[in-house]
């Protein structure tokens, strides 16, 4: 088999626990191979430190799939792999919709499976676990029915860009039979149509399920503002609580034509309304109106995917919760959240304390949270660490 043999001194984040070797940290490769394949890892001096896939398109050389080198990449291994992932599940999480699989952070790195009631949508995203995929797919659903869980669909979501870089084509579509892709899920006790064909990423964002929960108890009788609302998953979770009024913002009328849906389905249709806005526009203009709200939520997509922009997205999420600060009656509250990994705890937390000293208000932390155990985060692994979500009472110094 192929060795990989590491640089002396590299490897630092495998050996404390990570999945992944970059390309600067190989000193070696001796064997034949094929972008794909798995391969051994030895440190510099031959010591044994696992298997992985390689690929020569990707930074990121070999991700790991096992810490012991004479262990069989099999169907026997993949089945350990599935089942481990899905008794975690059954222990941590609501299952109904969850995410089955979650690459690094459950040891097949690159596949992702997410549970929408008895329809699953997979996303592969590197090339060596792309081999696997319809295996793993069928793993699942044997590992699934041994619990009585019967899933009657399966649609592939392997659309994203980071395939590109993998050297692979983006592709989405059934494997199996087709079905109808809008899938009704309860959530929390709210229902959604989720669009597994067109919606974002695989379809609804499950990593914020208990952080949906977390909110409620603020809304009671509340008039809420949830920005970023998507499908509107906060806006009708907050209606579900039983706030006076819910305005939910997103700059996407497709997705606010799920979100009414969605909150029709749930009878909500007049206490939750949605705005088509640009939320950076419409939070100077509620502000120039005088307008303030019991409980605002923030929750904006990724404003970085990379090192290289990270001062630009600072200065985004510093505008928007500066605006949002204003915009909560005193003695308010204030949800706000970031999903990108690169803009980790240190640096969110201190965006938020500047953008409050810059409004002169004072928030008081009533929890932190991430995302959802079904996300978990694996230590080491620090891209399986990707969503902070902070809750304060906003107060105005006196």
């Amino acid at each position: 088999m192929t060795i990989v043999t590491l640089k002396k001194g590299e490897g630092r984040m495998l050996k404390a626990g990570g999945m992944w070797i970059f390309d600067n940290e190989i000193a070696s490769v001796t064997g034949s191979f094929q972008n794909g394949d798995v391969v051994v890892v030895h440190d510099f001096d031959g010591y044994p430190m696992g298997k992985g896939f390689i690929n020569q398109n990707s930074k990121i050389r070999v991700r790991m799939l096992t810490r012991r080198s004479g262990q069989e990449i099999d169907r026997e291994f993949l089945r350990m792999r599935v089942r481990d992932a899905w008794e975690y599940r059954k222990k941590t999480v609501d299952t109904e919709s969850c995410r089955l699989v979650f690459g690094e952070a459950d040891f097949l790195p690159g596949f992702v499976a997410d549970k929408f009631s008895d329809i699953l949508v997979v996303q592969s995203l590197a090339l060596g676990i792309d081999r696997y995929k319809f295996e793993i797919v069928d793993l699942i659903k044997e590992t699934l029915l041994e619990d009585g869980i019967r899933i009657r669909g399966v649609y592939e979501r392997s659309d994203a860009k980071v395939r590109v870089q993998e050297g692979m084509e983006r592709s989405k579509g059934f494997i199996g039979e087709a079905f109808d892709t809008d899938v009704e899920i309860t959530e929390n006790g709210v229902k959604y149509m989720v669009d597994v064909k067109e919606g974002q990423k695989t379809g609804f964002f499950l990593d914020q399920k208990y952080n949906r929960l977390a909110i409620r108890k603020l809304c009671q009788g509340a008039e809420v503002l949830d920005c970023f609302t998507h499908t509107g998953s906060f806006a009708l979770n907050a209606g579900m609580a039983g706030a006076k009024q819910v305005l939910g913002v997103d700059a996407s009328e497709a997705a606010l034509a799920q979100a009414r849906k969605n909150a029709k389905l749930n009878g909500l249709e007049d206490t939750v309304q949605f705005q088509c806005e640009d939320v950076f526009e419409l939070l100077p203009k509620l502000e120039k109106q005088g307008k303030q709200f019991d409980v605002v939520i923030l929750d904006p997509p990724a404003f970085t995917k990379s090192r290289n922009s990270i001062k630009n997205a600072v200065k985004g999420y510093r505008e928007i919760n500066l605006r949002a600060m204003k915009l909560v009656k005193p003695g308010g509250y204030l949800a706000t959240c970031s999903c990108s990994h690169f803009m980790d705890y240190e640096l969110f937390t201190k965006t938020l304390h500047q953008a409050a000293g810059s409004v002169r208000r004072r928030l008081r932390q009533v929890e932190y949270r991430t995302q959802s155990p079904d996300h978990p985060i694996l230590w080491a692994a620090e891209e399986s660490y990707y969503l902070k979500f902070y809750i304060f009472q906003v107060c105005e110094e006196k």
